[in-house]
């Protein structure tokens, strides 16, 4: 017998079917046994009628999330107990036969509601668990709906999506990187990227134009509750664009996609306003203001494009200038001479063709025009304190492969942990991610990070400095 889903179970009225899945609420109601069989789709009534007595008395022994197989056949549910808050509520199955198929312990936390009442780090180590939950199968299922909208959306559009590499050279590009020791090449290094910034720009170079790509991230940051080491962000890159082609394609994005996929929630102003950097610190002291009408309002969706930032900014720790963004960003000059002469006159008041979406206070993307000039380029690291041998030794592939026919471009990052996390009405990015980390970077399921074999040090040329207790 074929086995159908739990949410299908009407379509198969006064039919024998077979159900399969977890047990995730029993009943016994004296002479009767319900369960509520949970699966992919949802949820399905069983009931176990007292006239078989060994089916009733199996029956009798089962307890939520263990995973069992029922054959049964399909009717309707008597007048006053139909559900209407489930696709199957009108209909229940009257089991003929069970299997108990696994047994489980006794879950250390109640998987029946929405978990924010359970301590996060004991859902955390339980992950697998936890994710059973209606709540976070929904944050999951609806991601991966939001992933194929993005891909239809740009690929329809004639963009490529195009991997990047995972392992690559280590550049100072603003965060840390995870370095990744090389077994082969002793002493060498490779590293995770902190985004594919270089490898989409070689894209260009390469002329594909339009590429896009949903690209995991990786950034060795200091313990921060809203940020996990490792992110996921939708990645565009256009030759020839202007900056207005690039914010009306992702405004366009965002629009399509709370149109069709979160029909309940609306937009508070489209087009989206721009308000220049000065003026967003000026009226709302912040670079992501939240211009929601009424803050209460969990379906209403404020978007903002912040443009005109500034293109350095002085790190006193450091005593030097760097990028607000990054070093690949326009500044508002006309050539490498005329850079180094607004530089020298006033660092700080160098405005770069760079632009932030924002989203109910909160920044969902970021990007901007790059340089395409290696003369500007070279001198944008150099006045940020690199070297110019440094510069040569860590970008010298970048400026290379400018000099062979590089065309203007530009692009923008999108985090998608964030933005899922809000259009889901979430608190934290920790909710939307199946298999998250702790804000300080552990994997409590995992036990991760973890100590590795002496063996694999060895091999690795690595010996580790212990500190002293």
């Amino acid at each position: 017998m074929e086995r159908i889903l739990a949410k299908d179970i009407g379509q198969h009225e006064g039919r024998e079917v077979e159900l399969k899945g977890w047990v995730d609420v029993r009943r016994d109601h004296g002479k009767l046994i319900f369960i509520d069989l949970r699966d992919r789709s949802g949820i399905a009534q069983v009931v176990f009628l007292p006239n078989d007595k060994e089916l009733r008395s199996l029956a009798d022994t089962i307890r939520p999330e263990w995973v069992v197989s029922v054959r049964g056949t399909v009717g309707r549910r008597p007048e006053g107990m139909i559900n209407e808050k489930i696709p199957s509520g009108a209909h229940e199955v009257a089991a003929v036969g069970l299997e108990i198929i696994t047994q489980t312990k006794t879950p250390p936390f109640d998987l029946q509601g929405d978990g924010h009442d359970i301590g996060e780090e004991v859902r955390m180590k339980y992950r697998y668990l936890d994710l059973r939950r209606s709540r976070m199968q929904g944050n999951v299922r609806m991601r991966a709906k939001i992933n194929q909208y993005i891909r239809n959306f740009f690929s329809s559009r004639d963009f490529v999506e195009v991997e990047t590499p995972y392992i690559s050279k280590s550049t100072p590009e603003g965060a840390r990187d995870y370095l990744v020791p090389s077994r082969v090449y002793e002493g060498k290094f490779y590293a995770l990227p902190q985004s594919p910034q270089q490898y989409k720009q070689l894209l260009m170079v390469a002329g594909f134009e339009r590429y896009f790509q949903i690209v995991r991230c990786f950034r060795d940051e200091d313990t921060r509750g809203d940020r996990q080491p490792e992110f996921t962000q939708l990645d565009v890159e256009m030759s020839f664009p202007t900056q207005d082609e690039i914010l009306g394609l992702i405004e366009e994005l965002y629009i399509g996609m709370v149109k069709d996929l979160y029909p309940e929630k609306h937009i508070t102003q489209t087009p989206f306003p721009r308000i220049p950097y000065k003026e967003a610190m000026e009226k709302y002291n912040s670079d992501k203001p939240d211009l929601r009408k009424d803050k209460d309002d969990p379906n209403e969706l404020a978007f903002a494009f912040i443009v005109d930032f500034p293109a350095f900014e002085w790190k006193e720790t450091e005593k030097r200038w760097d990028a607000v963004h990054h070093p690949f960003t326009q500044p508002a000059v006309s050539s490498a001479a005329d850079f180094k002469e607004k530089f020298e006159k006033d660092p700080g008041a160098i405005l770069a063709k760079q632009y932030d979406l924002a989203l109910n206070g909160y920044e969902i993307a970021g990007g901007s025009i790059r340089i395409h000039d290696p003369e500007l380029l070279a001198a944008v690291f150099e006045a940020m304190g690199n070297k110019p041998e440094d510069v040569r030794a860590k970008f010298g592939h970048m400026l290379e492969a400018f000099s062979y026919g590089v065309p203007p471009h530009g692009g923008i990052a999108s985090g998608l942990d964030r933005a899922v996390a809000i259009l889901q009405n979430e608190p934290n990015i920790r909710e939307v991610i199946a298999f998250a980390k702790t804000g300080d970077g552990r994997d409590l399921m995992m036990d991760s990070p973890s100590d590795v074999a002496d063996e694999q040090l060895k091999e690795l040329h690595i010996k580790i400095d212990k500190k002293e207790k």
